[in-house]
């Protein structure tokens, strides 16, 4: 540890800041191919916000919700035409990387207004109190007076800046910029603003910047070369009256754009040195980018460091999702659920001929207005509204294999199926589980196209909700007293989403998987899995089918023998074949001609 970090996580053994966090869940952007496409994890502000609260290192006495931001305030720094555009899904689709039919306009630039509101609010409170405050959602640092940038369609420091110059506020702001890629909005933004001063480490050489003290360092640099980077550049800071520190995730090793190459303890010393220069600065830290599925651990660190001056690590097995759904379980009696035992008219009506008898129960338990209940409790209902959807419908059938539940939803005057799933319980190594025959996420009201193309199998976009659905299983899974979850992934981009929770029960079988897995690692997973279905990947030189056997999420004890993974994994090697370039078109004849 270096001396800076150690003195800071000193004074945190004395004293506790009293951070406030900024938070709000609509921070979640409600765009079904972001995290396929991009890369990124939609829910990063939740799980930070929940870790930060079930840890105790930011109670929640100490979270703020913000208000979205004015558009006379937005209107300080970027011009109308800007502004005007953002109205359209086309601008929003380019700015995150999506299909315009897969952005509800109002609802995305509710997110976009509520993290903009978050730096004012932030910047606002830290002035008056002194104390570092953390927005969950923000820096956007591409985004120029006139242009959205990559995942910025606004500037919210600059807003923030402008805001509180505005009202007042005449000393030097510090913008230190650590996420992988160059503040060259910030830059751009701040280029008439009378005292600031802008410092930036970056992975990526975009040419020099006017206004910025820039260092650049080689990709893969890692943590000890960044950190001393950082500590020249902290010298040359000048002492400010307001900070602001874009403490990015994509500094991480494995990051899809950032190239770095930072650990997670090297980002949480990072985040420490840079607390401890700024102790008793009023400062805003943001979130910034970060495109793997690591990067929520970085700015829930970066919470533990300035709130605590912590080094502890978040357990590795922690996951947020689950442990959330976890949490709503247990406030979920079983009354909620399933079957009461009340008569009801539906009943009546059945008994007496009156209407076709329908299934009542899914797998002996859950009634449709129960599994309606729980999709409003995990906050799935609530994400599919934010994507247009309404006046939400569950119902039961047999689909012969199982049991079968569908979910649909109203958009524009049609309704729409959205989930399909087919359930069984079925024995598999001797243990009784949840067994998952089917299980369909579709986005009707969107469209496949070259930023969205799609999967093997796929009709119809899926929802982006395959996290919350393999965590609803599980809880459904506990309910019933079953041992676990299990499936038959039918293609490899299937098995590639589940493989954090599943495993193969075949041991070989997992040890392949792994193998394919490490082998198609610098491959996009489209083309990956495109590969594996049309045969184009070869296992130690022959053709590989895809094998689609039995994965298991189990619950207690893993009942499958202690296996020759780890071996079958080291023993095989997968290649891919270049696609085949497609078949010439061969001119039609002249007319007459033989």
């Amino acid at each position: 540890m270096r001396p800076r970090a150690l003195l800071y996580r000193l004074r945190s053994w004395f004293y506790r800041r009293d951070v406030t966090l900024w938070y709000d869940p609509r921070y979640r952007l409600p765009l079904s191919g972001l995290e396929s496409g991009a890369g990124m994890e939609p829910r990063r502000a939740d799980f930070v916000a929940w870790w930060l609260a079930d840890s105790g290192a930011v109670p929640r006495s100490r979270r703020r919700t913000p208000r979205r931001i004015s558009f006379e305030d937005l209107a300080r720094v970027h011009d109308a035409e800007l502004l005007e555009s953002l109205g359209h899904p086309d601008t929003l689709a380019r700015v995150f990387a999506v299909d315009p039919s897969d952005v509800p306009v109002d609802e995305v630039m509710t997110t976009v207004r509520l993290a903009c509101g978050g730096t004012l609010g932030a910047a606002r409170e830290t002035l008056r109190t002194r104390a570092p405050a953390i927005n969950l959602l923000g820096g956007f640092h591409h985004a120029f007076p006139g242009a959205a940038g990559g995942f910025c369609p606004v500037n919210d420091v600059a807003v923030a800046i402008a805001a509180v110059r505005a009202e007042g506020f005449s000393g030097r702001v510090a913008v230190l910029d650590l996420d992988a890629h160059p503040p060259d909005g910030i830059a751009a933004c701040l280029a008439q603003d009378p005292d600031h001063w802008i410092g930036s480490i970056s992975g990526s050489d975009w040419g020099p910047l006017e206004g910025v003290d820039e260092t650049v360092l080689p990709p893969g640099s890692g943590d000890d070369p960044y950190l001393e980077a950082l500590g020249a550049l902290l010298s040359r800071m000048p002492r400010p009256q307001l900070a602001f520190v874009l403490a990015g995730g994509d500094v991480l090793a494995g990051d899809r754009f950032g190239q770095l190459g930072l650990s997670l303890d090297g980002a949480r010393e990072r985040d420490l040195l840079v607390a401890a220069e700024l102790d008793f600065v009023p400062t805003v830290w943001l979130s910034a980018g970060g495109y793997s599925r690591r990067s929520w651990r970085a700015l829930a660190g970066t919470g533990m460091a300035v709130a605590a001056g912590s080094l502890a690590p978040i357990p590795d097995e922690y996951d947020p999702l689950s442990a959330r759904f976890e949490m709503v379980s247990q406030k979920l009696l079983p009354g909620d659920l399933g079957d009461t035992g009340d008569i009801t008219a539906e009943d009546l009506e059945e008994a007496l001929g009156m209407r076709p008898r329908r299934q009542r129960l899914l797998l002996g338990f859950y009634t449709a207005s129960g599994i309606e209940h729980a999709l409003f409790r995990y906050g799935v209902l609530e994400q599919l509204e934010r994507m247009g959807y309404r006046q939400f419908r569950v119902g039961f059938d047999s689909a012969g294999l199982g049991d079968r539940v569908r979910l649909h939803g109203e958009a524009e005057g049609q309704e729409h199926l959205l989930v399909e799933l087919i359930l069984e319980r079925r024995h598999v190594l001797g243990v009784e589980v949840l067994f998952v025959h089917w299980l369909s996420l579709r986005n009707p009201r969107a469209q496949f196209s070259d930023r969205r193309p799609r999967l093997p199998g796929q009709e119809v976009p899926g929802l982006g909700l395959a996290h919350e659905a393999g965590s609803m299983l599980a809880r459904m899974a506990i309910r019933l007293g079953l041992g676990g979850v299990a499936f038959r992934p039918a293609h490899f981009h299937t098995a590639y989403a589940a493989r954090h929770a599943f495993a193969f029960i075949d041991p070989e079988r997992q040890g392949r998987f792994e193998a394919l897995v490490r082998d198609l690692a610098t491959v996009p997973l489209l083309e990956a899995t495109r590969a594996v279905s049309e045969g184009r990947v070869l296992l130690d030189g022959r053709p590989y089918a895809w094998e689609a056997d039995e994965m298991a999420y189990w619950l207690r004890e893993s009942p499958s023998e202690p296996g020759e993974a780890e071996r079958e994994r080291e023993r095989v090697r997968f290649t891919l074949l270049p696609e085949a370039p497609p078949p010439a078109v061969r001119a039609p004849a002249p007319p007459g001609a033989a």
